[in-house]
């Protein structure tokens, strides 16, 4: 074997290792980030638990993930880097760097278009994912200098596990901060009055909700609360129309949302408390029947 594949091979698994060993910092950052500031609908474990699978199956997935990283941005921006040393002076690196900043704003694009987001901050997060790939493939290149060898592919991956603990860290201890010191805002339902809840509610499903003033109340295809939702395995509901009551409804216990009492006349269902939600400009109301994986969240908006 050459010593240029040689140095191929080492700069492929020094920008795989190190890229798989940043997602973790980076995926803790993302959860923290997109959490904060948004309603969970009182069901905040949904998030944490899937943390917690993400970091179980992560020693199977993220070497994957690595790779797939480093074929698509840094070893292209590395590409890049030698075709501009004809014309740009300066270390080999900051070509480098250059080249994955351009790659992270063209992959940016594709990315914004799929799933949304703002496409400068997209931008931002996938040109400093290239970086520490950069700078490792820049440092295991002067020590090769250095010392004439290269480091072995299990040294690489073994080296970057420190790193990725450090990171992971450093985020942790960060988005602790963050939020100690306000940075990161903690979600506030809106207060709504009597008037500001009277109007016409939607959800997706159909249900159609009229809060009119005074009290009286109209629904379509409304989800409520089943004849048996206090048994210990029952989260039922049960979809009902036709008109009743309703009464804005402020709980004592500190920590509760305030919401809409909404019951219903004849024999369907029982009465159901929809929970304010949302925000003051877009509002909304919610009822969590059960598990708000399992299609047990009902939402609706105003119309």
């Amino acid at each position: 074997m050459g010593r240029g594949e040689g140095g191929r091979r080492s700069d492929l698994h020094t920008a795989a290792a190190l890229g798989a060993g940043q997602l973790p910092a980076a995926g803790l950052l993302w959860w923290i980030i997109a959490d904060s500031g948004t309603d969970d609908y009182g069901a905040g474990y949904g998030g944490a638990f899937g943390l917690l699978c993400v970091l179980l199956f992560a020693p199977l997935v993220l070497p994957c993930l690595g790779l797939l990283h480093a074929v698509l941005h840094p070893l292209p921006a590395l590409a890049l880097a030698r075709r501009a040393a004809r014309h740009v002076r300066g270390p080999e690196w900051a070509r480098h760097l250059g080249g994955v900043v351009l790659l992270g704003t063209a992959w940016a694009a594709p990315v914004t278009l799929l799933w949304g987001g703002s496409f400068p901050a997209t931008a931002l997060a996938l040109s400093l994912l290239g970086v520490l790939p950069v700078l490792g493939i820049a440092s295991g290149r002067g020590r090769t200098r250095r010392t004439g060898r290269a480091w072995g592919t299990w040294g690489i991956w073994l080296g970057a596990a420190p790193v990725s603990a450090a990171l992971f860290v450093a985020a942790f201890l960060g988005a602790l901060l963050a939020s100690f010191t306000g940075v990161l805002a903690e979600y506030e339902p809106p207060k709504l009055s009597a008037g500001q809840l009277a109007g016409v509610w939607r959800g997706d499903d159909g249900a159609v909700l009229r809060l009119l003033p005074g009290g009286r109340a109209e629904s379509t295809a409304l989800p409520a609360r089943g004849a048996f939702d206090d048994a210990p395995d029952a989260e039922d509901f049960v979809v009902c129309e036709g008109s009743g009551t309703w009464s804005p409804d402020t709980p004592d216990r500190a920590g509760e949302r305030d919401g809409v009492l909404l019951s219903l006349d004849g024999d369907c269902g029982r009465e159901t408390v929809w929970t304010i939600g949302g925000t003051a400009d877009d509002p909304e109301l919610f009822v969590l029947f059960g598990d708000p994986d399992a299609g047990d969240l009902r939402v609706l908006t105003r119309s």
